[in-house]
């Protein structure tokens, strides 16, 4: 608890400061222009700003989107065992999506956690290290209707580093996504099942269940309202230990550290139904850096109004 507490102030304070900042006019903005054109210009930025902050969102809430990110997701799970222990899950997921034809885009998600799980039948110490890798791999139309979607394999990976960190099982299985984007909202399911094939001997089987639905509703200059609970079947499980059921959700924000766009959310969820001795609740905190790919034509009306706001802020510049 004493550490998650400094990473959840941090996390509001920079959607607090930044937010602040942005909302703030630019000198640009607040100077007089010297032409009828740059006043245009200056007219045009924050609307600009507007439609980009907008688009990132929908691309961003879009599992299968033509967009790559790096998402540093921290999760953290509250009173585990009867010491009430915390178990600390950070998830480095890069997103990366490549064309292989004119009509369809393989999208490559994989996660990688690094685990820090303590003892749950001992009042203090555990273990840290890597957990098992997660990679996904959609095949997605180029350009889809209505209707998102993608279909592809997942993997799990043993690449722990401790046996209670990771399964030590090769598991395999179909994943599924669907979604639709109307107006401010972006409403969708992404879902999976694995199977253990190969790994260790002695240790467990594996068949399980993902199923994470996701409701965003966008609002002004890059803000959003996110529920994305992550639901949990271990088939192999006793009964009554099978399902993890998370309720809530939390609000996030596209914004720029710089010139890098990121995307900064915070979120929490209770367990409903959990196993016996797992976390009743926990908080997920998430910065994901972004990379969007523009065209040729974008990016010459970027360098254009690059230009044209520099050339505002010497004319505002006070002269020597």
């Amino acid at each position: 608890m004493k550490r998650t507490l400094p990473l959840l102030l941090s996390l509001l304070s920079l959607l607090t400061v930044f937010g602040l900042a942005q909302d703030q006019p630019t000198p640009s903005t607040q100077a007089k222009p010297a032409a009828a054109a740059d006043k245009t210009v200056a007219t045009d930025q924050p609307a600009d700003a507007e439609a980009q902050a907008a688009a990132l969102q929908r691309a961003t809430q879009n599992p299968v989107a033509n967009l790559i990110s790096v998402p540093v997701q921290n999760n953290t799970n509250f009173s585990i065992g009867p010491f009430d222990r915390t178990q600390n899950v950070l998830n480095i997921q890069p997103v990366i999506p490549a064309h292989i034809s004119e009509n369809w885009n393989l999208i490559t998600r994989i996660i990688q956690p690094i685990v820090w799980q303590p003892y749950s039948s001992l009042p203090n110490g555990g273990e840290y290290g890597l957990g098992d890798m997660n990679p996904t791999f959609f095949l997605s139309p180029a350009k889809p209707g209505k209707v998102i979607w993608g279909v592809g394999p997942a993997f799990v990976i043993p690449t722990a580093t401790s046996d209670i960190t990771g399964q030590g099982q090769f598991s395999l299985g179909p994943s599924f996504v669907a979604l639709a984007q109307p107006a401010h909202w972006t409403i969708g399911a992404l879902i999976n099942n694995v199977w253990s094939v190969a790994g260790k001997s002695g240790r467990a089987p594996v068949n399980q269940m993902v199923l994470q639905y996701f409701v965003n509703y966008n609002l002004k200059k890059g803000w959003y309202i996110s529920l994305s609970p992550i639901l949990t079947a271990n088939w192999m499980a006793s009964s009554g230990n099978v399902w993890t059921v998370p309720f809530g959700g939390g609000v996030g924000r596209i914004m720029k550290l710089g010139f890098q766009p990121v995307n900064l959310t915070a979120q929490f969820y209770g367990n409903a139904v959990y196993p016996a001795g797992g976390s009743p609740w926990g908080m997920r905190l998430q910065i994901a850096f972004l990379f969007p790919q523009f065209s040729k034509e974008q990016q010459k009306q970027m360098l254009q109004m690059r230009l044209k706001q520099l050339e505002q802020e010497q004319q505002a510049a006070p002269k020597k």
